[in-house]
């Protein structure tokens, strides 16, 4: 009888002790995957099946977030980042691969809207597609490969002052220029005279991008609606 309480006692304890040891690990990832979880699993000797049923422990007791089928963020790694833009800006590159953050999401980031912007708006070569998670919302718009351009890595780091994560966004002009490709449906019935309007009903203060930047959003609409 001793035996047999004392074998529970000590199963409960090892599953305790890795659970707390798994957990632990996922606490310092930026994000990862269900596949991520069963390597650390089968680091501290535990089966997938006996990983799987920790997942749903872990979600059910709200220690990790589920970002979408098979990826996930830790909750204290989230809640400890979640003021820094930049990892908001990081999670919507890997919820959505390959894909850079732009349309109005990128011109706040920019300073050229005041609009309060809630929603991550990214740009996708792969299907439209709307996100709503624990982390927020990631909205992503599709567009043809060759319009899949004028976007840059932007480097972080633990003192800079736009976050220490990695993220792909736009350029300004190109962000300014995705923005009004999907309000106008692909600039349909759109004349070159009728951009500054737009514009201005959006309120953009197109005024405060540099010179060559401002060159370069005028280029791009030139160059789209001439093709078209």
């Amino acid at each position: 009888m001793l035996d047999s309480i004392f074998h529970i006692w000590y199963t409960i304890v090892i599953i305790m002790k890795s659970s707390k040891n798994l957990i632990e690990q996922l606490r310092s990832l930026p994000h990862f995957s269900k596949k991520t979880i069963h390597q650390l699993g089968r680091q501290l000797g535990l089966k997938n099946v006996s990983v799987d049923t920790y997942i749903s422990r872990f979600l059910r007791r709200k220690e990790i977030i589920q970002l979408k089928k098979g990826l996930y963020v830790a909750a204290d790694f989230f809640n400890k980042n979640r003021g820094d833009i930049s990892y908001s800006f990081y999670l919507a590159n890997i919820l959505r691969t390959p894909s850079y953050v732009s349309s109005w999401t990128a011109l706040q980031y920019y300073n050229l809207t005041t609009e309060s912007i809630y929603t991550i708006t990214s740009i996708t070569p792969k299907v439209t597609r709307t996100y709503k998670t624990k982390a927020g919302t990631f909205a992503y718009q599709s567009v043809k490969k060759e319009l899949f351009s004028d976007f840059s890595l932007a480097k972080g780091t633990p003192t800079s002052p736009t976050g220490k994560f990695d993220f792909f966004i736009a350029s300004p002009p190109k962000a300014l220029f995705d923005l009004l490709y999907f309000k106008t449906h692909q600039f349909r019935g759109v004349r070159s005279k009728d951009i500054n309007v737009l514009i201005e009903e959006l309120r953009i203060d197109i005024e405060e991008m540099n010179r060559k930047d401002r060159a370069s959003f005028y280029a791009m609409i030139k160059k789209y609606l001439n093709h078209e």
